[in-house]
């Protein structure tokens, strides 16, 4: 069983080339929560992979939620992996997870680290990555995810697979509050530019339905955003900004989704 959340596309392509090695379902965690669906029943054998974008350096929101009421029926102690999809590092989400799982009754038996494209824009410094850059790291991604197949099918899971990068304890316990206490939840910013055609496609993506269009056909943001930023980098119109944080800035989506 193989659960999931992907804004940009980056983490499902982890997820279906999973499904695609070790079979079993695909279940969008951003479906799942709006469903209220968050029990399930393994197999006796049945691998378990959580895929998940790290957010300031811990599983996405809506991960770490997603985790929080997590049953699983049956579960013996097959085995359960975290796959971190990152943009460079991950910091100490894996012992986030851990122990979010650990308080389900679930152990982690192993965490890795896939490193894909850029997404974050919002603050300034941050922005995707150059073209080359990312091109790269699109080229390297099949490579690295070899390697945790072959860790999970040998039973032997590498700790060299899971990038915590420098200062990880001080970005997760110290940055990461900080980010989730001033920077989340509040959609104000959000807002469509007069290049908006509305299409409705942001409050179709938007995970947990923060997005609603108005009488004129124009998006307006709620207070249950997550920054994930779908509705920024899937715009057909390239109409979504955050403030002026994010003009001028690119979008990303990964090439394989539709």
């Amino acid at each position: 069983m193989i659960f999931y959340f992907s804004a940009t596309g980056n983490s499902l392509w982890v997820a279906r080339e999973l499904a695609r090695e070790f079979g079993g379902t695909q279940v969008s965690v951003a479906e799942a929560l709006r469903a209220g669906r968050t029990t399930y029943r393994l197999g006796a054998a049945e691998r378990v992979f959580l895929v998940f974008p790290v957010h300031a350096w811990g599983p996405a929101v809506l991960a770490e939620r997603f985790i929080g009421r997590l049953t699983l029926e049956g579960y013996d102690g097959q085995e359960v992996y975290l796959v971190c999809v990152c943009g460079d590092d991950c910091g100490r989400a894996d012992r986030l997870a851990r122990r979010a799982l650990a308080r389900r009754g679930i152990a982690l038996t192993g965490a890795f680290s896939i490193q894909m494209p850029n997404t974050y824009i919002l603050l300034p410094g941050f922005d995707v990555d150059a073209d080359a850059v990312a091109a790269a790291k699109l080229r390297a991604a099949p490579g690295r995810l070899g390697e945790i197949i072959r860790s999970v099918r040998e039973g032997r899971p590498s700790a060299a697979l899971y990038e915590r990068g420098a200062a990880a304890w001080l970005k997760t316990y110290l940055v990461r509050p900080l980010f989730i206490r001033f920077l989340m939840g509040r959609g104000a910013r959000f807002r469509a530019t007069g290049a908006c055609v509305s299409c409705g496609l942001c409050a179709r993506v938007c995970p947990t339905g923060n997005i609603a269009l108005a009488d004129d056909g124009r998006p307006r943001w709620g207070d249950a955003c997550v920054r994930c930023l779908a509705c920024v980098h899937r715009c057909p119109a390239r109409a979504v900004e955050y403030g002026k944080a994010t003009e001028r800035k690119g979008r990303y989506r990964h090439p394989g989704l539709e």
